[in-house]
């Protein structure tokens, strides 16, 4: 039996054929800047492939905790438009929120006052006369409650064992 000694040429899929025109340097003053996560991980992968610490898209991926078809969009990006490109956040699709940022200042304030008020119907009618906002009684309590933290100023029920004076 003779064994035909056939030598095996493995092609290394996902190896980034990238230039990548930052400096190493550049890229870790940009890492330590970065706040935002994905941004941050974008980053990363740009220093990695410049440091060679991976040395595929696949490896990257893993080390990343990625999908590497992400990492490849990601690194698409950066071969059309460069840093600039990679990093811009696009604006995510949907519906605009009702509360826009001035109506929640305004009941904010509102809300602060020391009147204040003393149901979330009231918050609501609130909202309806005085900012034209068609909104739900569930959007208000979720908003004045959970998001803004507001505490509605109702007085404690008088008990006729209570001292007189403990109201006020």
């Amino acid at each position: 039996m003779q064994f035909s000694s056939q030598i095996e040429v493995k092609t290394v899929s996902g190896v980034a054929k990238i230039v990548i025109r930052e400096t190493a340097a550049e890229l870790k003053t940009l890492l330590g800047l970065e706040k935002d996560a994905v941004r941050h991980d974008k980053l990363l992968i740009l220093y990695w492939l410049k440091t060679q610490r991976v040395d595929s898209i696949l490896s990257a991926a893993v080390r990343l905790g990625k999908h590497r078809t992400t990492i490849q969009r990601w690194l698409s990006s950066y071969r059309t438009g460069g840093i600039e490109e990679l990093l811009c956040q696009k604006p995510r699709p949907g519906r605009p929120r009702i509360m826009n940022p001035e109506i929640v200042e305004k009941l904010s304030e509102e809300l602060n006052q020391v009147e204040g008020f003393s149901s979330y119907k009231e918050v609501h009618q609130w909202l309806t006369s005085c900012c034209d906002i068609p909104v739900a009684y569930r959007t208000v309590h979720q908003w004045v409650r959970y998001r803004l933290k507001g505490k509605l100023k109702v007085p404690l029920p008088v008990n006729e064992k209570q001292k007189s004076g403990a109201v006020e």
